[in-house]
């Protein structure tokens, strides 16, 4: 993005992932394009890319500083001077003095223009996770950043730091002006937002979190919750996903694969057992409740058999948004250590996961045919989402940020059309 930091007129920030190796190098390339298309502007790449391999940004002759995440939120970082990088000097790394810096970085092999502190050394959970970002009917307020977990496929861990929280007060007073401003519809998000809690006194859960925040909000219409790890649902958590109407019937579970063994090799703390049982559980208690998972196609010694237990559990646990991803080995994880996939069967396997999770959400749609649906519009077209997340297209359109209620009447290019009721 083009940007106008402090002082600073003529400035671009590319803000980077670490997910793959693919991701690191489509940066590369909005880095290469950026300075073509603004040969005078300084080009400054931050995100978990930049802070996981610091260096392979440093050495591209395009970028003038290096940020990671701790850095990106402080005004200075923003700010040159004639010791950076044009003047040949190495940049003075201003408010990072006094802190830890990441080991590659001290001394005099420091990389010019490289503001990168080691993310673990991270505790503190400042106020700027609380400012999430808008769209322009439903808000998202960031409730946990970073992860305590290492699964072997995983970058983000050294790109976010350990798993830190942001007290309830904090999440609840942002929640609370996000609804005065007219926001009908919140979303708690996080790295790893079952985890929230430990960190924080008391240890509260983020079962606890969403019991406070529909006490203390009670002009909140729609609570919904980012992607879930199944194995941190608590009994509090269940409970209010499945008997609080104002916490939407829709969940997004981060699964993975359904085969054991690929699971433990992936370092999960769950079987393919516990992930069907809570499914069932979540169904049994609230049945409109929809399925999202992340499946990984081709996990490194994925055999034929392993990758039939992972397409059954789109069945299993009736899965109709399925996100999913064909693995490919990125550079510093355990998994890229491991026994590779041919490629060919990897994207193979992807094929069925996708066609599979296309089945089963396209029968879940034409089931909705006929039902009444409350209906939050998101665009001037009347697009938006029922509260099970059903994509819907409310005919005749409707005012953004309003909730109609609509009879849905058939489904094309898999959206419901619904008519207000």
């Amino acid at each position: 993005m083009r940007a106008l930091a402090v002082g600073e007129d003529d400035l671009v920030i590319v803000n980077s992932c670490a997910v793959t190796n693919e991701a690191v190098r489509q940066t590369r390339q909005a880095i290469r394009k950026a300075k073509r298309t603004n040969p005078d502007a300084r080009v400054m790449v931050t995100g978990c890319a930049a802070q996981v391999e610091p260096e392979t940004f440093a050495a591209m002759p395009e970028v003038s500083r290096v940020l990671g995440n701790r850095e990106k939120f402080l005004p200075s970082s923003f700010l040159f001077s004639r010791h950076s990088r044009e003047s040949g000097n190495p940049a003075s790394l201003g408010e990072n003095e006094g802190r830890k810096l990441d080991p590659r970085f001290r001394g005099g092999d420091e990389l010019a223009d490289v503001q990168v502190s080691d993310i673990m050394a991270v505790t503190e959970t400042a106020p700027h996770l609380l400012s999430g970002f808008a769209e322009r009917a439903r808000a998202f307020v960031e409730v946990q950043n970073g992860c305590d977990h290492r699964c072997t496929f995983c970058i983000i861990p050294y790109g976010r730091g350990n798993s830190r929280s942001v007290p309830a007060g904090l999440v609840i007073d942002r929640v609370k002006a996000l609804v005065d401003e007219g926001f009908r519809e919140i979303v708690l998000t996080g790295v790893d937002v079952t985890s929230y809690g430990p960190d924080l006194p008391g240890a509260p859960s983020l079962g606890l979190l969403v019991e406070r925040i529909l006490r203390h909000v009670p002009a909140l219409e729609r609570l919904r919750l980012s992607s879930l790890d199944c194995i941190e649902m608590d009994d509090r958590l269940f409970d209010l996903v499945t008997g609080d109407t104002r916490v939407m019937p829709h969940l997004h579970l981060s699964l993975q694969a359904g085969d054991d063994m690929i699971l433990k090799r992936m370092k999960r703390r769950h079987s393919r057992a516990e992930a069907v049982a809570l499914v069932e559980r979540l169904k049994a208690r609230r049945p409109e409740i929809a399925i999202g998972a992340d499946i990984i196609a081709g996990f490194p010694t994925e055999t034929n058999e392993m990758a039939a237990n992972s397409l059954a559990l789109v069945d299993d646990c009736d899965i109709v948004m399925g996100h999913i991803f064909p693995y490919s080995p990125k550079r510093g994880t355990p998994a890229a250590r491991m026994p590779q996939v041919d490629p060919a069967a990897i994207k193979e396997r992807a094929r069925r996961l996708r066609e599979a999770s296309a089945r089963r959400k396209a029968g879940w749609l034409r089931s909705l045919v006929g039902t009444t649906q409350k209906v939050l519009v998101e665009r001037d077209n009347g697009l938006g989402h029922a509260e099970n997340f059903a994509p819907v297209h409310v005919a005749r359109g409707g005012a953004v940020g309003k909730i109609v209620e609509v009879v849905v009447t058939s489904v094309e290019n898999e959206t419901l059309i619904g008519v207000p009721a």
